[in-house]
């Protein structure tokens, strides 16, 4: 019985410690995740990045249509499961377990985050500080970034564009 309540124990710790960082799991609805992949016109060999992968489905749509794809997730359990579900995938898809605020983020075309609120201004920074070598394409699920007008909005998503 105590080995049960210690392992109920660290998964909540697993899920709910992240929010410290920028959201609880929440999965993205695959119609979602679609509609980004396609607002974000990403062509085969270029680079996405998730930030937040949660179960990687982001990161196997991108997987499947040979778009270079990089998940940064902070839940371990949520790491072992992009790593297992995107492994055919493995010559375009990359799962990072770690936190990707304190990472210097690799050159990429796109960016796809689900982001509480709060965080999204500090998103905004980390990206302008990037040392860009063409435009970068941001799509937010659900969550604007404060005091920026998207390029554009669809349903729940918004688009933003970095130069």
């Amino acid at each position: 019985m105590s080995y049960l309540l210690l392992v109920l124990f660290l998964v909540i710790l697993c899920f709910s410690f992240v929010i410290f960082f920028g959201a609880p799991y929440l999965p993205v609805m695959s119609n979602s995740a679609n509609q980004a992949l396609e607002l974000l016109n990403l062509s085969e060999g270029q680079t996405i990045l998730d930030l937040g992968s949660g179960g990687g489905k982001v990161l196997r749509l991108a997987g499947r249509k040979k778009i270079r794809a990089i998940g940064y997730e902070l839940n371990p359990i949520l790491c072992l499961i992009s790593y297992l579900t995107t492994i055919r995938y493995k010559s375009n898809v990359k799962v990072i377990c770690g936190n990707f605020w304190s990472k210097e983020l690799p050159d990429a075309d796109a960016v796809f985050v689900f982001l509480l609120p709060k965080y999204m201004k500090k998103l905004d920074g980390k990206l302008k500080r990037m040392k860009l070598s063409h435009d970068l394409k941001l799509v937010s699920f659900a969550f604007e970034i404060p005091g920026k007008k998207p390029y554009f909005k669809k349903d729940n998503l918004f688009f933003y564009l970095y130069r």
